[in-house]
């Protein structure tokens, strides 16, 4: 059955014939491409009101569900380096979403938490998160996203 597509903030419009690309439609990397610029674009319209990028909201998340988890061990999870990871925790900092600590078991390590602002746009962060989902699911069965996200998988790992 053909979905219908959603067009979100086109980098250029639609012009009749620009479907055909010739060769590069088998070529894996250009679709990936395409694909997550459409995701991204959506992205940042779902989270506009609540001004944070999709590493930020990755962030919040992973200390939501590790609270006093390790700032090195947070950079680990999220395969970023060390300069990344710190500069995204400066900004949440910042805004009163994370606050660090010095951790009980490793003085090198520090800790980190989420403010009960950090609490606050986390729940709205995964209500926009939620509804993004939504959106990327609907294209699929759901037989179909488990094997998306299984082949995705064996890309990135």
């Amino acid at each position: 059955m053909p979905r219908s597509k959603e067009i979100v903030s086109p980098t250029t419009p639609h012009v009749e014939g620009d479907d055909d690309i010739g060769e590069i439609r088998s070529i894996v990397g250009f679709h990936i491409r395409l694909a997550h610029g459409a995701v991204y674009r959506h992205f940042t319209e779902t989270f506009n009101d609540l001004e944070l990028t999709q590493k930020q909201v990755s962030v919040l998340w992973l200390i939501g569900d590790n609270p006093g988890i390790a700032q090195t061990d947070l950079a680990r999870r999220m395969r970023m380096d060390r300069a990344t990871t710190m500069a995204i925790i400066n900004r949440l900092q910042a805004r009163g979403f994370v606050v660090r600590g010095a951790s009980l078991t490793d003085r090198r390590k520090q800790t980190l938490n989420l403010s009960d602002a950090g609490h606050a746009q986390l729940a709205r962060a995964k209500e926009a998160i939620r509804a993004h989902e939504r959106w990327l699911k609907s294209r699929f069965t759901d037989r179909e996203v488990q094997t998306l996200i299984e082949m995705l998988t064996r890309i990135h790992d």
